[in-house]
């Protein structure tokens, strides 16, 4: 096989409908880097979001990139990948490119590749941006017939925000996401509330520097690691203050180090949550390997955007299909 590859990195922005709101703030375009490794006519390609929160930039993450480019183009493998890069946005992108151009250079599709079935359509949470409890009942209803809804909060006026949603959405299945916001003080209160409205999961209530105490609070519905997890290096810590843990391939590094996970997770007990950041279908195609099987899938990046690449990932309301190969895979 000629090993002799060329890496192209690309900063892109695709402009959010609206605005997409959490506890951390506001922003309306999704900024994203894109890879392209090709390896003679064959092109693998990869997309990652660069998330402040974790440390990360467009700048830092293409820089990170950058400095694997001899390693890239001189025919590095993903198993090398994992010990190059720390998880995080930028081998993740590297990694999916890596998967993609392999699929496409042995015509066989990823799942075949990775050993795992054939995956299948799945049902998606939508989000609700945090805002006052009015405008987000109002979003709750332009989103009445979605089944499955994905709920942004921020700490001071959750109570009012999870009944103004519940009232407005009386049998959705509801996934609340706190972003860090609650402290031990209010979690018992905003915990009884999402309780009394039959809410199926709260993610990432307390911040991950002081969630340790979720593992002596009462926990009266599921909780789910977020920011709290992002390989399987966190599991044996979690498993007494989680249920479940949100798989995200930008937090992993990957699908290499994704699909571990998720097996070690499982393996523990853990429920899988597979989540995104606010990206294009390029991000969503190899999330929706992780998704078979998951109690709870979060893959609404283009949902949320003004427009979506083509060739484009196919949405039926909210089930979601998996890719072509045109897109990846």
């Amino acid at each position: 096989m000629n090993t002799v590859r060329t890496l192209e990195i690309l900063k892109e922005d695709w402009p959010i409908a609206g605005s997409f709101t959490i506890s951390r703030g506001s922003r309306t375009t999704a900024h994203v880097v894109k890879v392209i490794i090709e390896n003679g006519e064959t092109r693998g390609t990869g997309e990652c979001v660069p998330y402040a929160r974790y440390n990360e930039t467009i700048e830092s993450v293409v820089e990170q990139i950058e400095s694997l480019r001899t390693a890239i183009e001189s025919g590095i493998t993903r198993e090398i990948l994992q010990k190059m890069l720390p998880a995080g946005a930028g081998r993740n992108a590297i990694d999916c490119a890596l998967w993609d151009l392999d699929a496409k250079r042995l015509s066989k599709p990823v799942w075949q590749l990775a050993g795992i079935a054939r995956p299948v359509d799945v049902l998606t949470a939508y989000t609700i941006s945090l805002g006052a409890p009015e405008k987000m009942a109002a979003d709750t209803v332009k989103a009445t017939e979605r089944s499955v809804l994905k709920i942004k909060l921020g700490g001071d006026g959750d109570t009012e925000r999870m009944l103004a949603v519940r009232e407005a959405a009386p049998t959705a299945k509801l996934i609340l996401d706190a972003n860090e916001s609650w402290d031990e003080k209010t979690f018992p209160s905003f915990m009884k509330t999402a309780n009394e409205i039959k809410a199926d999961l709260i993610e990432q209530p307390l911040p991950s520097s002081n969630d340790g105490v979720l593992e002596s609070i009462e926990r009266l519905i599921p909780v789910c690691a977020d920011e709290s997890l992002h390989t399987r290096a966190e599991l044996s810590q979690l498993r007494k203050r989680y249920d479940c843990i949100n798989i995200k391939l930008d937090k992993s590094g990957g699908l290499t180090e994704a699909l571990l996970l998720k097996k070690e997770a499982e393996a523990a007990g853990f429920m899988i949550m597979i989540g995104c950041m606010v990206s294009t279908s390029l991000s969503m195609a190899p999330a929706m390997l992780l998704a078979q099987g998951a109690q709870f899938v979060d893959l609404d990046g283009p949902l949320l955007l003004t427009k979506d690449r083509s060739p484009a990932i196919n949405y039926d309301g909210s089930t979601i299909f998996p890719p072509e190969p045109e897109l990846w895979g």
